[in-house]
């Protein structure tokens, strides 16, 4: 049965459905020799796929990997940039991108910091990113000035964006400072700079913008010391079964798991 492409190198593993987009529109990909459109469909039965000249097979019997990063400020959540900027690959020692086709699970602004899920699991990627599984991501956030309650209850409520009301969010005062107030926020949908634009919408600017958790994975869940800026670590199969098993939506597929084997220890970006 055809379907699309870049569904097939999602179901594969090879890649989420946006950034198999991204290949394919740049000719990366061909379907039976010949270069790939964007649109065009395949029977993963029965067409030969290939991604810059290797020919591609499902990751079904591959190790499948999960590393948590924390992004640092000014890397782009992208495998590649036009720009030369550097990226959350650019984070990791490179015989974790020399083996496996990683990438990263929705995105983070480049302004921005904190946790972000990179992986070569692309079911798992949908389950997290597809807007029907509102899978709760909390951020810490430092805003310009003193919201007011009647402001706060506005976030928490929603307002309109792009001709459609946010989500209720939940929205607390951590602590204030003589021109800046620190927020918590969780959220449960990601529109495209979401905090950053209800936040100016509101007249209260963001300032500095953290993510400390996906779920209930935190970048300090269950360790002594969170990581730092620019650290990673590789999930256990243990960790993967209670933080996303437990969301009601969640059931990641996990065969053959790498972090079954020998791990190197998180590195610190330069």
């Amino acid at each position: 049965m055809a379907e699309r492409i870049q569904k097939i190198l999602a179901q594969w593993g090879i890649a989420s459905r946006r950034h198999a987009e991204q290949f394919i529109a740049a000719g990366r990909v061909r379907v039976n020799g010949q270069v790939a459109t964007l649109g065009q469909q395949a029977d993963p039965r029965g067409d030969r796929l290939e991604l810059d000249g290797k020919i591609l097979t499902p990751n079904q019997t591959a190790d499948l990997v999960y590393i948590l990063l924390n992004k640092p400020r000014g890397v782009v959540s992208t495998c590649a940039d036009p720009q030369g900027r550097r990226t959350v690959l650019d984070c990791l020692e490179p015989q974790w991108c020399r083996d496996y086709r990683l990438y990263p699970v929705g995105r983070l602004d480049t302004d921005s910091t904190g946790a972000i899920l990179l992986t070569n699991d692309g079911v798992l990627t949908l389950k997290l990113t597809h807007p029907r599984y509102h899978l709760a991501k909390t951020y810490h956030v430092w805003v310009q000035g003193h919201p007011p309650p009647a402001v706060l209850q506005q976030w928490r409520q929603g307002i309109p964006l792009d001709h459609h009301r946010t989500q209720p969010a939940q929205v607390t005062i951590l602590k204030t400072q003589p021109e800046r107030t620190h927020l918590r926020i969780v959220l449960k949908e990601g529109r495209n700079r979401q905090i950053r634009r209800m936040a100016t919408e509101l007249g209260y600017p963001v300032l500095q913008l953290h993510r400390v958790a996906i779920g209930t994975l935190s970048l300090d869940v269950s360790r002594a010391k969170p990581l730092a800026s620019g650290q990673y670590r590789i999930l256990t199969p243990a960790e993967l079964a209670r933080h996303f098993t437990n969301h009601h939506s969640l059931n990641p597929h996990l065969p053959n798991p790498i972090a079954e084997k020998p791990l190197c220890k998180p590195q610190t970006s330069p």
